[in-house]
């Protein structure tokens, strides 16, 4: 019932094609852990690449909306980045970090590339 957004068509979807693969813990005591999460549904974290000494996290909005969302991640970052396609940094491009993560601003439909590169 409702939009495709209020019934959660795409996560379901990729839940679908993607589905989560579980790892033995160490260890009783061991927590859950994430590497990254998006404050905003309308937000999909697509995919995060490893380069050396950097990560590049690409995000698209998919519900048609313009929404400002938080990228979180429990890895060691020193620097924020937008970048191109080509995973260059764009001119102006950084962003900073702040205690709710990186903020990144969507128009409908709007792709965007992140470097973070990390601490050593």
């Amino acid at each position: 019932a409702g939009s495709f957004q209020d019934a959660g068509v795409i996560q379901r979807a990729y839940n679908l094609n993607f589905p989560l693969h579980t790892v033995p813990a160490s260890s009783p005591q061991s927590l859950a852990w994430s590497a990254f999460s998006v404050s905003s549904p309308a937000v999909v974290l697509e995919t995060a690449e490893d380069r050396p000494e950097a990560v590049v996290v690409r995000l698209y909005e998919a519900h048609g909306s313009t929404v400002d969302a938080w990228l979180q991640t429990s890895l060691p970052v020193k620097e924020a980045m937008l970048c191109d396609l080509l995973e260059q940094p764009a001119a102006q491009g950084r962003l900073p970090l702040e205690q709710q993560g990186v903020r990144l601003s969507f128009t409908p439909f709007r792709l965007l590339s992140v470097l973070l590169v990390l601490r050593q």
